[in-house]
């Protein structure tokens, strides 16, 4: 039963406006007469004073948990550019709504931003004339957003005198630069130089600039960066230049030379050095060698449109999947035009573009329907909408039906709830078939035995309600491949499962950890769990409580199986079965309670489970614990204390039993700590 874990994941993209959705929507213009300092940015503040990014800049990563700049901080109106600047290089965190156009003096300034700010326009009013923003070496936690940035242009078109940009970065990391217009500077729009990483820009305008956007100036390959649904037109060159970057995504992007006007391009995106691109579901119209790479570069293009386009237009090489860190859905490419002219720049206020209103993410219920009367069809689409790094609770309520999908919690995205709407937890079900061997639709090798999961909660403080959660694999028509079939893996902390179904034939619940040295807590209760082969393992700190653990006979009829197999880190809790019953239609003696399981051969694990105060039913055999893959369950954890029914027994030296004061320190509390979990 090997273990196959992704890199986390972490983020958002959800077609349009979903840098709108992801973060709640933008409701710029609503603070007109706010004062400076005059409120503290908490889970009640405006939507976009919370707002956090996605892409690459929802990454966790350099100490930085995903970006969502000043929202710990207070949030100020500012009109001048004294006090722009005086907020924009404090040290502490603010929420900077600039409600004027400012003039940058002398013409060129670029204010040196410090860490963990957002800088928003209030609506249409923000607008910085003649300069624009600095963020230096280490610099990080920065939004960006909403703003007209213009006209610092010097009367030379390929100006080699001036360094005017919008938005230059020199090593900085996690910011999110989003729907802004940004146009003739004196020399590039957005500059992304020297190991700057973790970047996202998203629903920008660029346009009436020779250099509209350029990444790189460094012999390092280390920048990770995102560019999504950003119109970029009558610009000549670096739409973008991209230079030995290590992760470059492209996609949903509009890249526009307009006919018969003064500016005309000379390439439009372009990988360089050792940058490794993909190039998805963009729309090129009239550009001059659209798409261009250097021999040492890599370009992977899906899905683009080209529209009297000319000259080069290249790809080869490998790149990425980009899914391997965050999650994101693509807009059809024959939408983006028309959704990049109604969505992209600054936005005067809440609203709806393309039939999505920009106000569902930040709202506390999401309704999912298959029918179409909710918010969503899908429950994935819905996880989608949630902002990344969200600071309160979102509960996702689904109306009763069968939903035959995956589902993803990436883990920036905390305080999720799944709850089903129906009067009971059979009314709304999710379900899929992935199974360990299942061969990926990209020929990229097998699900693996956590891949195979149709729901994964990668995201801490999660809980689902009122629903089942299902693998129904066919292991009978399918004994060719690798038949673990996971229902629902865990991988975070304070996980609260209440009221729910998770059934399966092999491996159903898999109780995980973000990492093996993470502490990862799971509490179930009131809940049923069904399976046959190792159907409750895993190395988190798992208690199944007052639930029905039911045995289910194999594919083939038989009966024979392990309740749980624990893969507990030594000095951590394992699985405690608490308080429950053990029982199903399978025969008499054919079950055991556990074996460990010493993943991948590693000796320092000690596994353990505890079952106490639970109905055992004849299934049970009379020497309830088994040793795994040459490891004795004598040297590691197993116990029981004070189990009733058929399937218990005496306390034998093939049947451990807790004493008295053994078991005080083997409570449900024991095993949860300081957490105390709550429906929410």
């Amino acid at each position: 039963m090997a273990q196959h874990r992704r890199r986390r994941t972490t983020a958002l993209a959800l077609g349009v406006p979903l840098a709108l959705t992801a973060a709640g929507g933008l409701a710029y213009g609503l603070l007109p007469g706010s004062q400076p300092e005059a409120s503290a940015a908490t889970n009640a503040a405006p939507a976009w004073a919370t707002a956090t990014a996605d892409g690459f800049a929802s990454v966790d990563a350099l100490g930085q948990n995903g970006t969502y700049g000043g929202r710990d901080g207070r949030i100020v109106t500012v009109k001048t550019l004294a006090d722009l600047e005086k907020y924009a290089t404090a040290s502490e965190p603010y929420v900077i709504v600039v409600a004027a156009t400012i003039t940058m003096d002398p013409v060129g300034k670029e204010i040196k931003v410090q860490s963990n700010k957002t800088i928003v326009g209030s609506g249409t009013s923000g607008q910085i004339v003649g300069g624009g923003f600095f963020l230096g070496s280490g610099v990080h936690n920065v939004i960006i957003r909403n703003l007209t940035i213009r006209d610092a242009y010097q009367g030379v078109w390929n100006d080699k005198e001036h360094d005017f940009d919008a938005i230059q970065m020199d090593g900085a990391h996690h910011v999110w630069i989003d729907h802004n217009d940004l146009r003739h500077m004196a020399d590039g729009l957005i500059d992304v130089r020297k190991d700057s990483t973790y970047v996202t820009v998203s629903w920008n305008k660029l346009s009436q600039d020779n250099k509209a956007f350029g990444i790189g100036w460094t012999e390092n390959v280390v920048t990770d960066i995102t560019i999504h649904h950003n119109w970029v037109r009558e610009t000549e060159q670096r739409n973008p230049s991209t230079d030995n970057a290590a992760h470059a995504h492209l996609y949903n992007n509009f890249l526009e030379d307009v006919a018969g006007t003064d500016i005309a391009s000379s390439y439009g995106n372009y990988s360089r050095g050792a940058t490794r691109m993909v190039l998805e579901n963009s729309w090129f119209q009239g550009f001059k060698n659209p798409v261009i790479k250097d021999s040492t570069a890599s370009i992977v293009q899906k899905g683009n449109t080209f529209v009297d386009t000319s000259g080069r237009n290249e790809s080869g090489g490998t790149a990425f999947d980009p899914k391997t860190y965050y999650a994101y859905t693509l807009d059809k490419t024959a939408d983006v035009p028309a959704l990049l002219k109604s969505g992209a720049g600054p936005r005067s206020s809440i609203g709806t573009t393309a039939g999505i209103t920009t106000q569902a993410a930040a709202a506390t219920t999401l309704t999912v329907a298959k029918d179409g009367s909710g918010q969503y069809s899908t429950v994935q689409a819905a996880v989608n909408a949630v902002p990344a790094n969200n600071p309160s609770r979102v509960v996702i309520s689904v109306k009763p039906g069968t939903y035959r999908e995956l589902v993803k919690v990436p883990s920036n995205k905390p305080h999720v709830t799944i709850q089903g709407t129906g009067s009971s937890r059979n009314d709304t079900v999710i379900v899929y078939n992935n199974a360990s061997g299942t061969p990926k639709p990209d020929g990229s090798g097998t699900y693996g035995t956590g891949g195979s999961a149709t729901v994964a909660v990668e995201a801490d403080d999660f809980q689902a309600r009122n629903l089942s959660i299902s693998n129904d694999f066919d292991e009978a028509s399918h004994q060719d491949i690798a038949n673990q079939a996971v229902a629902l893996r865990t991988a975070a902390d304070k996980v609260f499962l209440d009221g729910v179904i998770v059934s399966g034939d092999q491996d159903t619940l898999l109780v995980d950890t973000a990492a093996k040295e993470k502490l990862g807590r799971v509490y179930m209760k009131n809940s049923y769990v069904v399976g046959n082969v190792d159907f409750i393992f895993g190395r988190a700190t798992a208690v199944i409580d007052k639930s029905v653990i039911t045995l289910k006979k194999r594919w083939n009829g038989t009966s024979a199986g392990y309740v749980t197999a624990p893969s507990t880190a030594a000095g951590r809790k394992g699985i405690l079965i608490a308080n429950s019953t053990v029982n199903g239609d399978v025969s008499s003696a054919s079950f055991y309670l556990g074996r460990p399981w010493h993943a991948g051969g590693d000796t320092t694990l000690d596994p353990q489970t505890t079952v106490r105060n639970t109905s055992l039913s004849a299934a049970i055999r009379s020497t309830p614990w088994t040793d795994m893959s040459g490891f004795s369950w004598k040297d590691d954890r197993f116990a029981e204390y004070k189990n009733t029914g058929a399937g218990s027994g005496a306390a034998s030296s093939d049947r451990p039993q807790l004493t008295d004061a053994q078991a005080t320190g083997q409570e449900v509390a024991d095993w949860l700590g300081d957490w105390t979990p709550s429906a929410a």
